[in-house]
């Protein structure tokens, strides 16, 4: 029995998440496994209400469950920071999901912004550390207000943190068994602290991996690259900030955030899996939002549990309908309703 802790969230989080279970519903029975979940209101609603967002308690009851199933966070009455340290942040520092992992793939070439590229041309995956880096919230300020203020923010990097990160990327690059071949992302050029620990890490990992290809590319030539040769890329690991920043390149070469899913991973803990667009208040209620990406994450979301052939066959059934049906990825454009994707997915499941 897997049990599934359910955050609708914010904005239109709340009508993908109700596509994403109808999916899971139909996956549970066509593939024969069982399942409870339950409704935690970790919202903006909730903390404009009450001044409560995910206190120690919560994190205490949510690690009792199997997975976290997450629609999106952001209330634009909150002001901004407020809810995605208190929900996103939070979680994925108290449940120690040290790795977020985005996969970058085409489904369907006509919603690639890139010129000529092909489904094979754009499947890749990128392995973020999730814990550390500028994203841990260190820092200081210094004669705030004034004229001479200076504000300083902290890359903390430790070396425990980084080799998981990139020891399991190489045994996800191994697992993939694609190209095999993992390229280090990074700045060594500037950051000559954090980068150097990354770089020596990396290399010292390597010895252990040695039907792994590597590499190394600095962050500025890897967004160039993205756009310009995708097909170069097999597994990418990186830090936190340049993580944040180049998956979303990686969700517009793929067709946008409407079909871009994520997990926060703790390979021996409870993990998170996530559309990665955010609330979109202006679709709320409108039932227009494209719900794929957050059917995409149950997929991961089953795979991560052990339910491999559910969680590929709800992929598949994913491609079936951005190839057969869809006019657009975009919110509104589609040809369908929200609800009518989530059903067209359980049709072709």
């Amino acid at each position: 029995m897997h049990k599934i802790a359910v955050i609708p969230g914010d904005g239109t989080g709340p009508e993908v998440v109700a596509e994403g279970m109808k999916v899971m519903e139909a996956a549970a029975k066509k593939f024969g496994f069982k399942y409870e979940a339950k409704d935690f209101d970790f919202s903006g609603q909730r903390y404009l209400k009450t001044g409560k967002l995910v206190d120690d308690s919560d994190i205490e009851e949510l690690k009792k469950y199997s997975a976290i199933y997450l629609g999106a966070v952001g209330d634009p009455r909150v002001k901004p920071g407020i809810i995605e340290a208190g929900v996103l942040l939070k979680l994925r520092f108290a449940l120690d999901q040290y790795i977020n992992l985005r996969p970058v793939k085409l489904y369907n070439a006509a919603f690639c912004p890139l010129k000529a590229k092909q489904p094979q041309d754009i499947d890749f995956v990128v392995v973020r550390e999730n814990s550390e880096g500028l994203y841990k919230g260190m820092g200081e300020f210094k004669a705030k207000g004034t004229k001479d203020e200076v504000a300083i923010q902290i890359s903390y990097n430790t070396r425990k943190g980084v080799e998981r990160c990139i020891r399991y990327a190489f045994e996800y690059c191994r697992k993939r068994n694609k190209t095999k071949k993992l390229l280090l992302c990074g700045k060594t050029n500037v950051l000559t602290y954090a980068w150097d620990l990354w770089q020596r890490v990396f290399n010292e990992v390597a010895k252990e991996y040695p039907d792994v290809a590597t590499d190394y590319a600095h962050v500025d030539a890897t967004t160039m690259w993205f756009v310009k040769n995708p097909e170069w890329f097999d597994v990418i690991v990186t830090d936190n900030m340049f993580g944040d920043i180049i998956t979303d390149l990686g969700a517009m070469i793929q067709g946008g955030l409407g079909i871009a899913a994520g997990g926060n991973i703790n390979p021996r803990g409870v993990s998170m899996f996530e559309p990665i667009g955010g609330s979109a208040p202006k679709y709320t209620g409108k039932n227009v939002i494209n719900p794929l990406a957050a059917i995409c994450a149950v997929g991961m979301m089953l795979e991560n549990l052990g339910e491999i052939e559910a969680g590929k066959a709800i992929e598949a059934a994913v491609i079936k309908v951005a190839n057969n049906k869809l006019k657009s990825l975009a919110a509104g454009k589609m040809g369908y309703s929200t609800t009518e994707v989530g059903d067209l997915v359980v049709k072709n499941l």
